[in-house]
């Protein structure tokens, strides 16, 4: 269970400054915990901590870097369970989801862990004109200074993980506003991190209201920005964010492709799982299912004798596989966008019925292809089908989107799985699964509407670093 308060980090060390975020029991709506909120003087101070831990930070060896990783992974392991239980109550995640976010939290420090000692240059033959003889050259990566990570509610451990792994693998203090919805997990994370000898300032973690966060996106002694949220947010954070570079993980309505060719059972349960897990709260849950015309009925009143099975409820419960939405709010918006999608002619296959933060399992057909529903991220437990008669426009009809975050394609064909790998406008193409799919090694995220940049340990590493280059003249 949670403690009854929790502070925030501020240069490396616990802050009781206060109770005055509640965090809530997302399927109760109680008050589960109170959590210290940081002011803008408490960031302030976090980043000038940063900022002067910068120098320790980028001296530290590889090795010591790998072993306060090793740390976190060994002490993630031990309190696996709480963790789970913490990520369920303040995040309203099925017990078995949380779960699987925690094994994720535990690999990705280990991943950084291994990476974190084999972050190499190159040396380079220069000599490729008579002016250049005599030149040799290599370049290293450097720590591109302190970092400041803004992360989101859905998944509270493993994306601020996803940050905060990679920063320490490279020699970059940091700063982390977690979402204030689900700051415990962030916390707990802060509170592993203070049991290690990390340089003083190497990390603050300071839950904030949004209204008073501007110094993690504006403050010039910061020199990264990582966000991952919403696309109006992260657009807006760019636009402000001055001469830092920045990262961007955003929204996305991923679409996944069913063909004539494929196992229809093992497609089924792997769509059921991609929709609806964590009730549909993901960047990357299928939201479109464009499914070839000759499987399409049987594939859709399959779908629907699926989905109708779902077990809702208490996410405590180990049956439970439909927890309730982040808020009443969320759940509200949805149900709006439910509802416009049937006054406009579509069709309400299974569910679309709200209790609270509670929303059905849907699935709908016949939506006019205009409404948000199928524009829009829905960031929850719905997804519209429709069919196809040919696999290029099936293609076209994925890419006819603002977002490109990943697409999942259910096929045999070689040579449509390399024409959807060519055509795709979209960060990743996952071939024999939902978009749904990820793991934390590799290159993960979108084009268009969905971000800049790659996270996955390597890559973020690569970001939050800089190519330093050295050239010697041998006269």
């Amino acid at each position: 269970m949670l403690n009854d308060s929790y502070p925030y980090y501020l240069a490396n060390e616990p802050v009781a400054a206060n109770q005055d975020l509640e965090v809530t029991d997302k399927f109760t709506g109680e008050v589960a915990t109170r959590v210290a909120l940081a002011d803008s003087e408490a960031i302030d101070q976090g980043i000038a901590a940063a900022a002067k831990a910068d120098e320790a930070m980028r001296r530290m060896p590889p090795y010591e870097r790998q072993a306060i990783l090793n740390h976190c992974v060994q002490r993630f392991t031990e309190r696996f369970d709480e963790l789970a239980m913490a990520l369920c109550i303040e995040a309203g995640k099925p017990i078995k989801d949380s779960r699987g976010e925690v094994s994720r939290l535990i690999d990705t420090f280990r991943i950084a862990a291994e990476e974190s000692v084999r972050m190499n240059g190159e040396v380079m033959n220069l000599e490729i004109s008579e002016r250049a003889k005599g030149r040799h050259g290599m370049f290293k990566r450097v720590p591109i200074g302190p970092c400041s990570f803004i992360s989101p509610f859905n998944f509270p451990l493993n994306l601020a993980a996803h940050k905060v792994a990679p920063a320490l693998a490279v020699g970059c203090s940091f700063v982390l506003k977690p979402a204030s919805r689900t700051p415990i997990g962030a916390l707990v994370i802060g509170e592993v991190l203070a049991e290690t000898d990390l340089p003083k300032g190497a990390f603050s973690i300071l839950p904030a209201r949004r209204d008073g966060a501007d110094l993690f996106t504006v403050d010039d002694r910061l020199k990264l920005l990582s966000f991952t949220g919403s696309p109006g947010v992260g657009w807006d954070l760019k636009a402000r964010a001055g001469k830092k570079k920045v990262v961007l993980e955003l929204g996305g309505n991923a679409a996944c492709i069913v063909d004539r060719d494929v196992d229809l059972d093992d497609a089924i349960d792997r769509i059921i799982f991609g929709a609806f897990y964590q009730s549909g709260q993901s960047c990357i849950g299928v939201q479109r299912i464009l499914v070839h015309e000759d499987v399409y009925d049987e594939t859709r009143d399959r779908l629907v004798e699926a989905t109708a099975k779902l077990v809702a409820g208490d996410p405590k419960d180990e049956s439970t596989f439909i927890g309730p939405m982040i808020s009443t709010g969320e759940a509200e918006r949805l149900e709006n966008w439910i509802s416009e999608a049937r006054k406009a002619g579509g069709k309400v296959l299974v569910g679309g019925k709200r209790d609270g933060a509670m929303l059905d399992a849907t699935l709908l057909e016949n939506v006019p292809k205009d409404l948000k529903i199928c524009t829009e991220e829905a960031f929850g437990p719905v997804a519209v089908l429709s069919s196809f008669s040919s696999f290029r426009s099936a293609l076209d009809d994925v890419n006819d989107s603002v977002f490109g975050l990943q697409a999942g394609i259910f096929t045999r064909d070689l040579y449509k799985m390399m024409e959807a790998w060519d055509v795709l406008d979209v960060g990743g193409v996952i071939i024999g699964d939902v978009p749904s799919w990820r793991v934390d090694n590799m290159p993960y995220g979108g084009v268009k509407d969905s971000g800049l940049g790659r996270e996955g340990i390597r890559f973020a590493m690569e970001d939050m670093t800089e190519i330093r280059n050295l050239v010697i003249r041998i006269p």
